[in-house]
């Protein structure tokens, strides 16, 4: 019975959650990773009768894994969320999760690119190839507007009002907004629209109002992303931890860093919580030395 209260918890997320492809693929494998634990150690055993101790043993195994305490709380969120799922459809009548506790976690700070090395960034694009062309007006607008790979990949051409300064992301929970775009990432998008993507042989059908396309036409992978991201940081000889949220991060530390409001911030990146955007207020002690220089009567 397990594959058909999967098939179910599925339909739920997607329908009564409007939970994104991304996350619904995520939470459905955290599921899997339970059924596969319990079919190995537990033989026989059907979901409305896991109970605590089995849970226990799961995490026990994942933490024996050595993964990261981020992924063994997301591991978690998925099965509690599961678990909610069954007591609606009264398929159990106690949650086996309520006393299931997460590993605790360390909020870190994001890694942020300088100014400098986001123009170095930039400069190591070759531009004289239609790929340069196309890779330099799409990390501009991850960088000019803090958008998400999935946004940036799934942002259409109808989705853009160059002429207001303005694009329409739609983002997780398949949320609108309406997001700023600077002169410098207009101009790029404008000159890979009208002179590479409109040469582009064919295009594969349901990609038509896709921006971003791949070689073939079609719309760009998550992993293309990744690539062609870590590709261009080693051109430039940045940090190995560069990848595209990268960019995301640096948007916001630096509006934040600039003086922007923090709530204008928190609307452009999409967060439904101030608390997510509250990371991005962490300055470096040199910005906080010049401030205080600046500023104090002791320091001047």
């Amino acid at each position: 019975m397990w594959e058909a209260y999967i098939k179910g918890y599925k339909a739920y997320l997607q329908l009564e959650r409007s939970m994104s492809e991304n996350t619904v693929s995520a939470y459905l494998n955290d599921i899997g990773m339970l059924h596969r634990h319990v079919q190995a150690e537990y033989p026989g055993l059907g979901v409305e009768s896991v109970q605590l101790q089995h849970l226990r043993s799961l995490l026990k195994a994942i933490n024996e894994m050595e993964l990261a305490a981020t992924t063994q709380a997301r591991v978690l969120s998925g099965i509690k969320s599961f678990f909610g799922y069954l007591m609606l459809e009264e398929v159990i009548r106690i949650d086996p999760t309520e006393l299931l506790e997460a590993p605790k976690l360390r909020r870190a700070l994001p890694h942020v690119m300088s100014i400098e090395e986001i123009e170095r960034l930039f400069a190591a694009i070759d531009h004289s190839r239609p790929d340069g062309q196309r890779n330099r007006a799409m990390l501009e607008v991850m960088y000019s507007c803090g958008l998400r790979v999935s946004e940036v990949i799934g942002l259409r051409i109808s989705d853009l009002s160059l002429n207001l300064g303005y694009i329409r992301v739609i983002g997780k929970g398949n949320k609108e907004r309406l997001v700023p775009v600077g002169d410098t990432a207009i101009k790029q998008m404008t000159l890979y629209k009208d002179h590479i993507r409109s040469h582009v042989p064919v295009i594969k059908k349901g990609s038509e109002d896709i921006l971003f396309l791949n070689r073939f036409g079609g719309k760009l992978s998550r992993v293309m992303v990744f690539l062609i991201m870590k590709d261009v940081a080693k051109k430039a000889g940045v940090s190995e931890e560069i990848h595209p949220h990268t960019l995301r991060h640096s948007f916001a530390t630096h509006l934040v860093e600039g003086g922007a409001d923090l709530r204008a911030v928190q609307e452009m990146m999409g967060h439904k919580s101030i608390t997510t955007t509250e990371i991005y207020t962490h300055l470096d002690r040199t910005y906080l030395r010049q401030t205080l220089e600046r500023y104090h009567p002791r320091y001047k």
